[in-house]
């Protein structure tokens, strides 16, 4: 079984507004990241410390017990929230990540506990598939003060993507971009809006992996 959880619980400082909720071409950017990757996923749920706001998705949602304590927390709440052995982690701001990208993560995570792409030589952590075993270092790591959503990767069969895997299935690296501001809001707009008809815009069809 696999589930998808979007975290939207980032505090949002630089947006100035809930991320998740912000709009993109007339709908929420968890909207986007929901139709994208939902056929990929037996369940969907959405982290949130406020679940008033994302009600209107009908999604299960699951909050930080210790709200602002930080993505390594976030990344808790949502594994101990999943019903899935593999979970896909995605934060609620990417609004152009390739299915067919994190299709292959899916794949890669059927022998490791946490496949995670990497660019220019930095993980990112928040597009990521991780399997429910890794609760416990996760635990673990945040009892010892570590913080990172990297700081529990040395105790669970790390598999990293580096670019050479993953170019090929998003050449762009539209993935990886993030809408943290009102610029980067005008950004995504322009880029919505030279996909044109692009097959790599719209969302998903088909079965799951």
């Amino acid at each position: 079984m696999v589930t998808l959880a979007v975290q939207a619980g980032g505090l949002s400082r630089r947006m100035g507004t809930d991320k998740g909720l912000v709009l993109l071409a007339g709908r929420p950017l968890v909207v986007h990241v929901l139709d994208r990757l939902k056929p990929l996923a037996d369940e969907s749920l959405v982290t949130t410390n406020h679940p008033e706001g994302y009600a209107f998705l009908g999604l299960r949602m699951a909050s930080d017990a210790e709200p602002g304590a930080g993505a390594l927390a976030g990344l808790a709440t949502a594994l101990e929230a999943a019903s899935g052995e593999r979970v896909i982690l995605v934060a609620c701001d990417m609004p152009f990540v390739q299915p067919k990208l994190v299709r292959r993560l899916l794949e890669l995570a059927e022998d490791h506990d946490a496949v995670v792409p990497r660019r220019a030589g930095e993980f990112e952590p928040l597009l990521a598939v991780y399997r429910r075993r890794c609760l416990e270092p996760i635990r673990e790591a945040l009892a010892a003060g570590k913080n990172r959503v990297i700081s529990f990767f040395p105790s669970v069969r790390l598999r990293p993507v580096d670019e050479a895997e993953w170019s090929p299935l998003d050449p762009a690296a539209r993935s990886f971009f993030n809408v943290n501001t009102p610029e980067d809001v005008a950004i995504a707009e322009r880029m919505l809006a030279e996909d044109g008809g692009s097959p790599e815009a719209k969302p998903p069809q088909g079965d799951k992996p």
